[in-house]
């Protein structure tokens, strides 16, 4: 390993670039030498082993002559996956426990290990099962691969997946927030001890050191998360994936006969259970104790920059929107699926359009960002009908999300949609019929909405009829012809390349809510790449009027909704130089104050901020105050000037 380092670093130190395919040819070059398998050295081994030479063997590492600029260098070489923190945030997914929805669309899988719509062979669903779903060892698992991987993982953005959030108990929730900002706090990150694989010499372990199967399990990693997970194991849960599935079997086979439904099997596995009933005695919080974690977040070494909730729109509720607000959630993920009420009611959404469109006001008036799910080919659409709901959800004043996932929708054994399927009422649309109506939907996404993803990640082998590809949006964007001009964010995201900062300049895109009129602010190059970005919401002063009663916000205050700045900018000649990312460079700062002199342009006197527990202390040295729920400054009145 050292050798292979050393290797590296002579080649960089030279100005000479490492890619991945160069470091493939010194990987195999040391492995001949040494006659060894050039899979103990692999990339993924690589950086753990700088790491923990340069924190356990200080001498042995100040012998290798590694400068700062030397170790940004080496790090861009042995990062694993560099797009996952291309933003400059680290996203950690985590998931909730099994638990009753309070709906059944006939398109959901039903699988009983998983709260619903999940399956249990989706990556962070593996993940969560196997720490029991405790919110606390899902993040300690992924902070050690991000930092194993050489990601920053200064700023965390935490994604709550699961089942319909305000169906658990008030209590399980607060708990369950508490438990991701505990595991940040405390750094929970384990060693290079308690992951086999990233070994010095993986051939040389010794599993005989180990008392028994657990403390080998448990070796390297911190004293809480062993004393949780030996909580869990005294409890009786199951320790493997087989034990899990043996554990849910016959509930399992009740529900894909259609003797069971969800609810039912889940109250009938889980009621049952010992295990789950005494966890569930443990996993409860008061939100006091959730707000000191969240103080001590603000200088934590992990950083919370971003909370997301997922929930249904029906769900939306001014009281559910105030609790996700001081657990500190800043983004809301909700399925609209479709807008078309006969599609909707076809596949038992059990959701009326009226609904969904209280939901998006409220969302807005409470400063969330707005995170939608689309689902194309639903029973009983065609193509053209998806083009034209599509197009609805993205242009319309009631919606206009600003995130949305884009899924076509795919068959699970178990879903109530087989049935359908059998008798020929539900037919997968064909790939080159499903590729024209996603390149029309991405053409039709305006350029202040981001579609994050197309696909789930299901597994082929769990998709009985549907797209099966995993490269689903490439080969989209493929479909695109020459010159036709994709608006849409991620699309634009500067990504792992640099960007100059003197070539950006701010683009003003404005559009119309029923509640609110909107402007995105973004830094955009000659070429529409996008660097930074801020939506601003002006609401309207006749809705906060007649919503005074259910609203945190009041008549005169505008909302920053989001800020994000991406981190591969620099300027001119600055391109690798430490400290030339772009949240260095003042673009945020510059936004803030630019939506600062519209809102005051526009006849409001305040401005309120939605921050996450990590960016407080950043938007108080831009002036803002903490205010309840949000962050405020006051504003100074534009002249002759009023709100509308």
């Amino acid at each position: 390993m050292e050798d292979i380092i050393l290797n590296i670093l002579s080649e960089l130190a030279v100005g000479r670039e490492v890619d991945d395919r160069s470091l493939v040819k010194i990987i195999n070059a040391q492995a001949r030498r040494d006659a060894a398998d050039k899979r103990a050295y692999a990339k993924r081994r690589l950086l753990p082993f700088y790491q923990r030479v340069k924190r356990d063997e200080p001498q042995r590492w100040a012998s290798w002559g590694v400068t700062p600029e030397l170790e940004e260098k080496l790090l861009a070489v042995l990062r694993m996956k560099p797009r996952r923190t291309a933003s400059g945030v680290a996203t950690i997914t985590v998931i909730t426990k099994p638990w009753p929805c309070s709906s059944d669309c006939r398109y959901c899988p039903n699988d009983i290990r998983m709260p619903k719509s999940y399956l249990h062979g989706e990556p962070a669903c593996e993940r969560a099962e196997q720490t029991w779903f405790d919110p606390y060892l899902q993040v300690s698992a992924r902070l050690t691969a991000l930092s194993q991987m050489g990601h920053a993982i200064d700023k965390i953005e935490l994604i709550v997946l699961g089942g319909t959030w305000s169906d658990y108990p008030r209590e399980y929730q607060i708990w369950f927030v508490s438990e991701l900002f505990r595991a940040l706090n405390d750094s929970a990150i384990a060693d290079v001890a308690a992951n086999p694989m990233l070994a010095d010499n993986p051939s040389a372990l010794d599993a005989a050191t180990c008392a028994d199967a657990n403390s080998q399990r448990d070796a390297g990693v911190p004293a809480y998360v062993a004393a949780r997970r030996t909580f869990y194991r005294e409890c009786g849960f199951p320790q493997t994936a087989e034990e899990f599935a043996a554990f849910a079997a016959e509930p399992q086979r009740a529900i894909d006969a259609g003797e069971l439904n969800y609810n039912r099997a889940f109250a009938r596995l889980y009621g049952a259970s010992d295990a789950w009933v005494r966890a569930a005695q443990m996993q409860s919080a008061a939100l006091e104790e959730l707000v000191q974690l969240q103080h001590a977040n603000e200088t934590a070494r992990h950083r919370v920059v971003g909370l997301v909730i997922e929930t249904r729109p029906d769900a939306v509720t001014p009281d559910a929107l105030t609790l996700i607000r001081q657990l500190g959630a800043t983004k809301i993920q909700m399925g609209i699926q479709s807008l078309d009420q006969q599609i909707l009611d076809s596949n038992d959404r059990g959701i009326r359009i009226e609904r969904i469109q209280r939901a998006f006001e409220l969302l807005r008036a409470f400063g969330f960002k707005i995170h939608a799910h689309a689902m194309v080919n639903l029973l009983g659409a065609t193509p053209e009908s998806d083009k034209r709901d599509y197009r609805r959800l993205v242009t319309e004043a009631p919606y206009q999300p600003d995130e949305i996932k884009l899924y076509p929708c795919a068959l699970i054994e178990g879903a109530r949609l087989c049935r359908d399927f059998d008798n020929g009422a539900w037919v997968p649309y064909l790939e080159d019929v499903l590729m024209d109506v996603l390149a029309a939907d991405v053409l039709a996404t305006p350029s202040f909405c981001r579609i994050s993803r197309m696909i789930r990640d299901f597994s082929s082998n769990d998709i009985k009829a549907g797209n099966k590809k995993p490269n689903l949006r490439q080969m989209v964007e493929q479909r695109l012809a020459v010159g036709e001009r994709v608006r849409e964010i991620r699309y634009r995201e500067v990504g792992t390349g640099l960007v100059d900062v003197d070539a950006l300049r701010l683009d003003e895109v404005r559009y119309e809510t029923t509640n609110t009129s909107e402007r995105f602010l973004q830094w955009v190059d000659r070429d529409m790449r996008i660097a930074g970005f801020l939506r601003l919401s002006l609401p309207h002063t006749d809705y906060l009027a007649d919503h005074v009663d259910e609203l945190p916000v009041r008549t005169g205050e505008a909302m920053i909704r989001e800020v994000h700045v991406y981190g591969a900018v620099a300027r001119l000649g600055e391109a690798g130089a430490a400290g030339s990312a772009a949240q260095h460079l003042g673009l945020g700062r510059r936004l803030v104050e630019r939506a600062c002199e519209i809102a005051r342009d526009e006849g409001y006197t305040r401005i309120n901020v939605i921050s996450a527990v990590g960016t407080r202390g950043y938007y108080r040295g831009l002036g803002f105050e903490d205010n309840g729920l949000y962050q405020r400054r006051d504003l100074q009145p534009a002249r002759g000037v009023h709100s509308q």
